[in-house]
C-alpha cells in the first residue's frame, strides 16, 4: 500500500472514529434541544469529510458511524437503528445533491438537516405503520434549521483549520 492510499485510510478511519464518538456521546449525554430535535453533531464530520475527501468516503463514514455506533449501544437492527438510518440515507442524498450544485456549506447543512428529519419520519411511519405521526414534522423542521445553522458553522470552523485531501476542493 503506497503512503498516499495509507494516508486516505487513516483519515477515514479518524474521520470514521470521530463521528462514531460524537453519535454516541449525543446520544447518551446530550438529550434532545427543542422537544425531539438533537443537535447532529456527527453530520458536522459528514459535511466535513465530503468537503475534504469526498462524496464516496462521506458514505463510508456515515454508514459506520449508523452501524457501529447502534451496535456498540446495543442497539444494532431495532427501531433506533432503522430511523438512524433513514435520516443518514436522505440526509447523505442531500449532502450529495447540494455537494454537485456547488451550494454554500450554511445552506447545505440546513437542507441536510431538513432531508434527516424527514427520512426519520418517513422511516418512523413505515415501521410503526401509522401516518399520523408525520403531525410532528412541522415541529422537526422548525428545529432542524437552527440545528443546521449549528452545524454548518461549527464545519466551517473546522475546515478553516484544516488542509483538504481532495485536490481542487474547498
Amino acid at each position: 500500500m503506497s503512503i498516499d492510499k495509507t494516508r486516505h485510510f487513516v483519515y477515514l478511519a479518524l474521520l470514521s472514529a470521530m463521528a462514531i464518538v460524537l453519535s454516541i456521546i449525543e446520544s447518551i449525554y446530550i438529550g434532545p434541544v427543542f422537544y425531539m430535535c438533537r443537535l447532529g453533531l456527527a453530520n458536522i464530520i459528514a459535511l466535513v469529510t465530503v468537503k475534504i475527501m469526498g462524496v464516496k468516503e462521506m458514505i463510508i463514514v456515515n454508514t459506520m458511524r449508523v452501524v457501529i455506533s447502534t451496535l456498540m449501544r446495543g442497539m444494532i437492527f431495532s427501531s433506533t437503528f432503522w430511523i438512524s438510518l433513514g435520516g443518514v440515507v436522505l440526509s447523505s442524498i442531500a449532502l450529495i445533491l447540494m455537494d454537485k450544485l456547488k451550494s454554500s456549506l450554511m445552506f447545505t447543512s440546513i437542507i441536510c438537516a431538513i432531508a434527516h428529519s424527514v427520512g426519520q419520519v418517513i422511516v418512523v411511519c413505515l415501521f410503526y405503520m401509522q401516518a399520523g405521526v408525520a403531525a410532528i414534522l412541522p415541529y422537526l423542521l422548525l428545529g432542524s434549521i437552527p440545528m443546521g445553522i449549528l452545524t454548518g458553522i461549527t464545519a466551517q470552523l473546522v475546515l478553516s483549520r484544516i488542509r483538504p485531501l481532495k485536490k481542487n476542493k474547498i
